[in-house]
């Protein structure tokens, strides 16, 4: 993709105004990404559902009243947690409780 490109920077920014006014979890006709989808198995036929899941990105922060942790220093980070699983196993997971018969 040739992001820098300004025809594909105004798409992307309408794209991202359309994927924000949408549920958070939806089914779309086609994918988004389909050299991507394709990678992961996807083909364009009967029985085939794509779903989009909206999933925050980055870190996270530690729920701490005034920032007081109490325990050990090795404990006591707020602002730089990561989260333990990847971005699509939530996002597979949170498609997966909308869409219990798939």
């Amino acid at each position: 993709k040739k992001k820098q490109s300004d025809v594909m920077r105004f798409v992307l920014r309408i794209r991202a105004w359309e994927y924000r006014q949408l549920p958070a979890v939806h089914r779309t006709s086609r994918p988004s990404r389909p050299d991507k989808a394709r990678r992961l198995g996807y083909k364009a036929k009967q029985g085939i559902c794509i779903y989009r899941a909206r999933v925050v990105r980055g870190g996270r922060k530690k729920k701490a009243a005034k920032g007081i942790v109490f325990g050990k220093p090795v404990h006591c980070g707020i602002n730089k947690q990561k989260r333990k699983r990847n971005i699509r196993s939530i996002a597979e997971e949170r498609v997966g409780r909308k869409c219990g018969s798939l």
